[in-house]
Parts: structure tokens; C-alpha cells; sequence
């Protein structure tokens, strides 16, 4: 009797997450949806139009190639961040918890402009490369491919350092010296028990990391060039300029189930780590 209340309560308190969800998510979701199938009756016009189209298949390209270039660079990053922070001490991690929280302070479209100010050919980067190089080497780091990594990657390493010190502090650290006992080296150690066993923290992190990246649109608006344009930016194309509210209906339905799929295969790929484990 007191397990059937308990899970009424828990409901009725759920209601308005569920009625939060079905307003702001799932509604606007079925208008894409019905959208990229009705256009003046039904039809699949901007499917086809996604299948046989050149140019969505050059944008997907470079959605998909963007996107693991931003993630890679996220994981490499901040696991080396993670991996430190994991170490220190609690009272001496905070303040750089913080710094790492940073990003999330600062709108993203004000990020993106700064960093138009730091990667330009008069940019402090521009300044540092050719003082090295006796003013030979200026490196081109604006409005490519380079700076829309460089921007994605600054947005997304908190997403990616936060479940991977997760994982890192919730490891025994008493593994770390039976190891060592053992006769186990730092690289032993590290690719033997501390790597695999921040593997959910790291699927984690990369989940949540590609799934941004695909969506991303200011940051290779403002950062990338005509051939740095993703998915995201094509709808927004579609949409405000041509006013093809179908195709880019269908192209944001094809966003979301290949984000889906990434984020299901990612997912049984950890659980068969889990299981085999």
C-alpha cells in the first residue's frame, strides 16, 4: 500500500516535468516533423530532396567531419584537464573548477566574436606566430575550419571535463598503489586501471559532445567560411532565405535521427564494454 502511494506522489510530482517536456519539446517537435511531410498536401519532397541534393550531402560532410574534430580535440583536452584536477586535492581543485566552468558564463555569441578578435591577422595569436618566426609565418586561423574547431572546442571541454573527473575521483585509489606494489609503471598503470575505468565518464563526455556539436550554429556562422557550413546553418539557410519551411523541415528531422543514431551506437558500444568487462 505504501509503495503504490509513494509511486502516485512520485508521479504527481513528475506531472509538470512531463507537462514542461510535452509543451516545449514534443509539440514542437510533431510541427517539424508534420512539416517535412505536408506541403500543401502530404508529400516527400524534402526527403528526396535531401537524398539527391549535392550540396546537403557536402554540408553533411562537413557536419560529421566537424563534429569529431571539435569532440577528439574536446577529449584530448580534457581528459588531460580532468586527469589533473583528479589529482589534486579537493580545497585545491575548486578554483579550477571554476576557470573550467567558465565558458558556461559567457554567451556563446559573445565568445565567438572574441575569439573573431584573437584568431584575426591583427589577433594576439597572429602577433605571437610571426614574433617567433622573425615575421615569416602569420597563420590563418579566421574564418575556416581552424577557428570553428578552435570555437567549438572552447564551448564544449566543460562538457567533457565534468564526467570525466567524475569517473576519475570516484576510482579506489588504493588500485594505484597495489599496482605500483606490483611493480607497475605510471603508463601501466594509467592504460590498465585509470583509463578504463573512466570509460563511462568518457562516453559521457563524448556523448554529450557530438550531440552539441552537430546542432552548433553561431560558432561556424561567425568563425567558419562558405566551406565551413553545417546543418544547422543550412536550415537557417532554407528557412529565412529561401523559405522552404519543408526542406528544412526534413533536413532538421535528419539532424536529429542522425544524432540519435550516433548517440544509440556510442551507447551499445559502452554496454558492451560494461557486459564483456
Amino acid at each position: 500500500m505504501s509503495y503504490t502511494l509513494n509511486l502516485k506522489a512520485v508521479v504527481l510530482m513528475l506531472l509538470p516535468l512531463y507537462g514542461l517536456l510535452a509543451v516545449f519539446f514534443l509539440w514542437p517537435l510533431g510541427i517539424v516533423g508534420w512539416s517535412s511531410v505536408y506541403e500543401h498536401g502530404l508529400t516527400l519532397r524534402g526527403y528526396e530532396q535531401v537524398l539527391g541534393n549535392a550540396l546537403i550531402h557536402r554540408v553533411l560532410g562537413n557536419t560529421l567531419t566537424i563534429s569529431v574534430l571539435a569532440t577528439a580535440t574536446s577529449l584530448v583536452l580534457g581528459y588531460i584537464v580532468a586527469l589533473h584536477l583528479a589529482r589534486l586535492p579537493a580545497s585545491r581543485r575548486t578554483p579550477y573548477l571554476v576557470m573550467v566552468m567558465l565558458p558556461f558564463w559567457t554567451s556563446i555569441l559573445v565568445k565567438s566574436y572574441a575569439f573573431t578578435v584573437v584568431l584575426g591577422s591583427a589577433g594576439i595569436v597572429a602577433r605571437l606566430a610571426g614574433w617567433i618566426s622573425g615575421q615569416t609565418w602569420h597563420p590563418d586561423l579566421l574564418f575556416n575550419r581552424t577557428s570553428v574547431v578552435i570555437g567549438m572546442t572552447n564551448y564544449l571541454l566543460p562538457f567533457m571535463v565534468l564526467p570525466i573527473l567524475t569517473s576519475l575521483t570516484a576510482q579506489n585509489r588504493n588500485l594505484k598503489s597495489a599496482a605500483e606494489i606490483m611493480g607497475a609503471g605510471p603508463w601501466t598503470i594509467f592504460s590498465r586501471i585509470t583509463l578504463p575505468l573512466s570509460m563511462p565518464g568518457v562516453v559521457s563526455g563524448v556523448l554529450m559532445c557530438v550531440t552539441l556539436s552537430m546542432g552548433m550554429y553561431i560558432t561556424p556562422a561567425l568563425l567558419g567560411g562558405p566551406r565551413d557550413m553545417m546543418l544547422a546553418n543550412l536550415v537557417d539557410f532554407y528557412t529565412r532565405q529561401t523559405l522552404d519551411w519543408t526542406l528544412a523541415a526534413s533536413i532538421a528531422m535528419v539532424l536529429l535521427v542522425l544524432s540519435g543514431a550516433l548517440i544509440a551506437m556510442l551507447g551499445r558500444i559502452q554496454r558492451g564494454k560494461e557486459s564483456f568487462a
